[in-house]
């Protein structure tokens, strides 16, 4: 079972750090429409505990989802692929919620970095490509609840969403909004499971004052770059900056049992 998670400590290096990984999941977002919310916890994880990295951006994510949806609006959305993924993705949140309360803080920064590592490995592997499939409500519901576990146990649901819907051949606005809202949901209902195990307070509750203030030019600026940015520079940016920070918090969660 966790431990109440240490606070951070309120230094200049902490700040950057978090507001820096707060405005670059806005930006994702604002881009892309969510699923990089990954990249959160292993940069946070680096001048603060990873479960308190975890509390100070569930309010967070809902803050930067509602925002986002000014610019992927309805017509963005693909309802036929949301309707069987949202109930295996609140289904796999209630089931994440109860994992979590089993692992400890050293378990959860393994399992943080190897899902990261995973999905680094799953890009690399793909190339880049994908070969268009045709939809299956089972794959849905599946893709629905291993999202709805890793968002809440890692904040890395995107990999299984992805997996899903990039095969479906989507044009890259539907992919973005279907993504956002499905996160906006997601990110909604995890909220108050994260914030009942981790309850911020104090200095915590000073950095998400301070991160808050990233989200609207965070995703403003991913938004209005979605157009002409290059895809697929971006996503390597992504990845390398993923594969380093869940190196480093491997390192930490394994040499937490050795110590």
């Amino acid at each position: 079972m966790i431990t109440q998670p240490i606070a951070p400590d309120l230094t200049f290096l902490t700040v950057l750090v978090a507001f820096s990984g707060v405005f670059l999941i806005c930006f994702l977002k604002g881009a892309f429409g969510g699923g990089f919310a990954i990249v959160g916890i292993p940069l946070l994880s680096l001048v603060m505990d990873p479960v308190t990295a975890g509390g100070l951006l569930a309010p967070l994510f809902v803050a930067m989802d509602l925002y986002a949806l000014r610019y992927w609006k309805p017509n963005t959305w693909s309802r036929q692929d949301l309707a069987p993924l949202l109930p295996g993705l609140i289904v796999g949140i209630g089931s994440g919620y109860l994992l979590f309360r089993f692992l400890d803080h050293h378990a959860i920064e393994i399992v943080m970095a190897v899902v990261t590592l995973i999905f680094v490995g799953l890009w690399l592997a793909g190339g880049g490509g994908v070969s268009i499939r045709p939809r299956s409500t089972p794959k849905a519901v599946a893709a629905g609840l291993a999202s709805g576990i890793t968002t809440m146990v890692a904040h890395s649901g995107g990999p299984p969403l992805a997996m899903y819907l990039l095969p479906l051949g989507l044009t890259k606005e539907v992919y973005a909004g279907t993504t956002s809202l499905f996160f906006t949901v997601g990110n909604a209902t995890k909220a108050v499971p994260w914030l009942m195990l981790v309850r911020p307070e104090g200095v915590d509750l000073v950095l998400m004052a301070v991160c808050l203030l990233a989200v609207p030019s965070g995703v403003g600026m991913g938004w209005r770059l979605h157009g002409r940015l290059d895809q697929r520079q971006i996503f390597r940016a992504c990845y390398a900056l993923l594969a380093v920070t869940a190196v480093r918090l491997l390192w930490d969660g394994v040499a937490g049992y050795l110590v």
